[in-house]
């Protein structure tokens, strides 16, 4: 099999990684400059308490949906394609980019269709970000990011999937390149009352949750593990994309 062709057979039938029953420390257990500033300009602070999270076996996309990946979604369901996209294809250059423009719904009908999928919780989005890291700031550790560890403060968008190294559970880009769309519900106080064990976020609300920072962010703060965002469900823009889980 030529070289380019396993390349897209990768993207068109992703790998998923299994990620096993068990227990993680979930928030963020550091301490970020200013936070304590009556001014500091994120009010949210929303990332505590730290508490055990409890979560059963699932597994996860190793990488974010690709342009390819979408593209055959489109095709087979007649799905509006991202509204970038020209004449409803995305460009052949870059089918190996994780799609963007893609609302909550979207995402949701996208990872249906993919043998029945659906999108991550934020805990189980946070486990497998962490990979065999605990209470760090990185997948990696402690030690500050460099341009080798992910896609950010970018003036050329998002960056082919896997174009960086794997975290502890060989997962592709979970810091950087696009924020990633979670199942849940957005609710700023939610640790504070969450169940400990599959948290499924709350029950309403008026924004979905995003993780994981993109190519447009500053590190540390929007590229920790632990830090929280958010966008109205109906949001479609070229820094958030997603991954499916099962």
């Amino acid at each position: 099999m030529p070289s380019w062709w396993a390349a897209l057979f990768f993207l068109a039938a992703p790998e998923m990684v299994s990620i096993p029953a068990g227990e993680f420390q979930q928030g963020r257990s550091f301490v970020w400059k200013d936070y304590d500033v009556a001014w500091y300009p994120n009010p949210a602070k929303d990332d505590t308490p730290v508490r055990r999270v409890k979560l059963s076996a699932y597994s996860l996309d190793v990488a974010e949906v690709t342009n390819l990946r979408y593209q055959a979604f489109v095709k087979a369901t007649r799905h509006a394609p991202p509204y970038h996209w020209k004449g409803g294809v995305p460009d052949p250059a870059k089918l190996n980019h994780p799609v963007y423009n893609v609302s909550h719904d979207d995402a949701v009908a996208f990872c249906a269709w993919d043998g029945g999928k659906r999108l991550p919780t934020e805990a189980e989005w946070e486990r497998a970000a962490r990979g065999l890291e605990e209470g760090k700031m990185y997948p990696w550790g402690d030690r500050a990011i460099t341009k080798a560890d992910a896609v950010y403060e970018s003036k050329d968008g998002p960056q082919p999937v896997c174009s960086k190294a794997k975290n502890g559970f060989g997962l592709c880009d979970m810091t950087g390149n696009l924020w990633e769309w979670c199942a849940d519900w957005y609710g700023q106080k939610y640790y504070e009352s969450a169940p400990a064990e599959n948290p499924p976020g709350p029950a309403t609300g008026a924004y979905r949750v995003l993780r994981g920072g993109s190519w447009f962010d500053t590190p540390p703060l929007f590229l920790a593990v632990p830090y929280r965002s958010w966008a109205r469900p109906a949001e479609r823009s070229p820094t958030i994309g997603f991954r499916c889980a099962k």
